[in-house]
């Protein structure tokens, strides 16, 4: 069986006195609150002596919920007070707090701040210039030859189809290499600048092409259908993988300090042969240095020389491309995709106070 309430006037009495007092006492609105359930909450002995009052003799009923009431009425009143004053103090705390000097002069006109991608991309058009490399540019609404064709993407290639490829429908391309009858595309990389610069520039080249793609992505919602890569491309007599991994291990150091460099493992590009998946150790890496996933590259695939009039005998080329974004959140510690598109301009003024 379930003990029996007792009502205690005297000890009731005492706990709502010691209530009050703690009230008086409280110094923020979190101890007021602790206090009120403290000794007005269900479990508290007002609460229990509010019960007991049933099983009291009738003759004493009265009287018991005549003290009751008043404890309780005691209680809310210094309860009350307590919070009204709290709360004013803590508007006042907020208020000096927020206070503006009128007299000190203000930029009407707040500056803006340039996005941080920005400014990542002319530190690698920079570092490229350092080697005597030129910087190449490229049409964004491409045409299909340069995007798929010339770089060795077959007819049937997943790549080309609807779900990966924003299309243009009704056009069709015309350049200066004479090129007619091709569809036009939204660039999906900025490797078609590879044979572009090839018919325009000729052999020997050492090009890089930072710069805006699309893919649709549209069954992947953490991929934005517009994003930065960086292309490069070089294509000279007796070029070797190891000339590749040398500018690799060379720009992984510009980008992320002297402790960084790239190692490759095997895999398949249309447009390289051999092809590789680069990976770079990130001394930063949450958890420890280790090996991070950072773009791919490769020797250039002959057809691809041949495509732009290349003679695969006499020239090799290397090629690789990485992703900007990837890497501005590699290098800042960004651990949220969204700041980078959502336009806040105080995220971008972190950047410039730290320039």
């Amino acid at each position: 069986m379930a003990e029996a309430l007792v009502f205690d006037a005297d000890a009731v009495t005492s706990a709502v006195s010691e209530g009050i007092e703690k009230i008086a006492n409280s110094s923020t609105l979190d101890e007021l609150h602790a206090v009120r359930t403290a000794y007005a909450g269900g479990d508290s002995l007002l609460a229990q002596a509010s019960k007991a009052i049933g099983s009291l003799d009738p003759s004493q009923k009265k009287a018991a919920g005549q003290l009751v009431g008043k404890l309780r009425a005691d209680f809310g009143r210094a309860y009350g007070a307590r919070e009204t004053d709290l709360r004013q103090e803590e508007e006042n705390r907020r208020l000096a707090e927020e206070t503006v000097d009128m007299t000190q002069p203000v930029r009407r006109h707040p500056l803006g701040a340039r996005h941080p991608l920005q400014k990542l991309l002319e530190d690698v058009e920079d570092f490229f210039v350092s080697m005597g490399w030129q910087i190449a540019e490229g049409p964004e609404a491409e045409a299909e030859w340069y995007d798929f064709d010339a770089l060795n993407f077959g007819p049937d290639h997943p790549a080309r189809q609807m779900q990966d490829t924003f299309y243009i429908k009704g056009n069709q391309a015309r350049d200066a290499a004479g090129f007619v009858g091709s569809n036009m595309v939204m660039r999906t990389h900025t490797s078609p600048v590879q044979a572009r610069s090839m018919l325009e520039r000729g052999v020997p080249l050492y090009i890089a092409c930072p710069g805006r793609v699309y893919r649709t992505d549209e069954l992947d919602a953490t991929h934005t259908p517009v994003f930065h890569q960086c292309e490069a491309l070089a294509v000279d007599k007796n070029l070797t993988m190891a000339d590749l991994k040398g500018v690799l291990d060379k720009l992984a150091a510009a980008m992320f300090g002297p402790e960084s460099r790239t190692r490759l493992r095997p895999s398949y590009f249309p447009f390289t042969e051999p092809s590789a998946e680069m990976d770079l150790w990130f001394p930063d890496k949450k958890g420890g240095p280790g090996w991070i996933e950072w773009g791919g590259c490769g020797m250039v695939n002959p057809k691809v020389l041949l495509s732009a009039g290349v003679d695969p005998e006499v020239y090799s080329g290397f090629a690789f491309g990485v992703g900007m974004e990837r890497t501005l959140l590699l290098r800042h510690d960004i651990n949220d995709m969204h700041d980078l598109v959502e336009g806040d301009q105080r995220f971008s003024q972190q950047f410039v106070m730290g320039e």
